[in-house]
């Protein structure tokens, strides 16, 4: 299979949808939402399931802005991707969002992103050649359903293949690389989205990459099929207890460090907040009525 023939699914809500009101799509599990899980199950439901609104924060709407500018440099012709160019690109890449996600335009003022956006994406190019970057892909959407019902989802930035067939996966991210405490969490997106190709492709992609154009690092990964078959189960296993919980509505806060930077604190049991009514676990909506999910 090739990439084109992945099959495209429309944009979910961020860079994922892994379970939502009725009327929209299935179920799934993402990078994000399990990482969400993980740390707080009270977090996955408000985000996941109730769906509550969240305040773009200035970091978030930057690294939008920034992947946007990235997108569109992979349309221009190879001899066109120069770094002026791709300054040139930040302005009218602010322009779509405006409309496609006006909650940004409303949040953050382009004045206010500019510099730093600029600023990373100058960084980019010292970390790769785009003129020297043929992408199969850029912002591709991608699904595959597992044994046993678990629908893994997500996005992914870019997809090189060589002539020989191989498949590298580029991830840009906006902040710093991490720490040693958090090359786990990065890890984990690597291997998910190692694991969807690997099943829609048939082959183990030969690298992933994350590129941390926060400070210049790069952080690679070469899976291999056993350890990523071992990661599946791991996901089989996150996804039985997130069911366990949609079923029971039980879905306990875990406070911690993060909670400074939570929208939903207020209404956080664990901070005197009231929670609000679970909606129960959303129904999946038969393929044929599905509607068009919105990003």
């Amino acid at each position: 299979m090739t990439i084109e023939q992945i099959p495209q699914t429309p944009a979910a809500s961020g860079d994922d949808d892994p379970a939502a009101a009725t009327g929209r799509r299935r179920p799934a599990l993402s990078p994000s939402r399990a990482a969400d899980f993980k740390r707080c199950p009270l977090l996955y439901r408000y985000r996941a399931i109730d769906r509550l609104p969240e305040a773009p924060s200035a970091a978030q709407a930057r690294g939008i802005l920034v992947h946007a500018a990235l997108e569109q440099i992979y349309v221009l012709p190879a001899g066109e991707r120069d770094r002026d160019r791709a300054l040139d690109l930040l302005e009218p890449a602010w322009a779509r969002l405006a409309v496609e996600r006006p909650e940004l335009a409303a949040a953050q003022q382009l004045a206010d992103l500019l510099p730093d956006a600029r600023r990373l994406l100058e960084r980019y190019f010292t970390m790769e050649d785009p003129v020297e970057v043929q992408p199969q892909s850029c912002e591709l959407p991608v699904e595959v359903e597992l044994d046993g019902g678990l629908v893994l989802r997500g996005f992914v930035d870019r997809v090189d293949v060589s002539e020989a067939g191989a498949l590298t996966v580029i991830d840009y991210k906006t902040g710093r690389s991490p720490g040693p405490s958090g090359e786990t969490e990065a890890l984990f997106q690597l291997k998910f989205y190692a694991l969807v190709l690997m099943h829609l492709h048939g082959r183990v992609p030969g690298e992933l990459r994350l590129l941390y154009l926060g400070d210049g690092t790069t952080l690679a990964y070469a899976p291999e099929r056993d350890e990523l078959e071992r990661f599946e189960r791991i996901l089989a296993s996150l996804w039985e207890t997130i069911r366990e919980s949609g079923a029971t509505g039980e879905f306990p806060p875990a406070p911690g460090r993060w909670c400074n930077w939570c929208d939903h604190k207020a209404r956080c049991p664990a901070f005197g907040g009231r929670a609000p009514a679970y909606p129960g676990w959303p129904e999946v909506v038969p393929s044929a009525q599905k509607p068009p999910d919105t990003e």
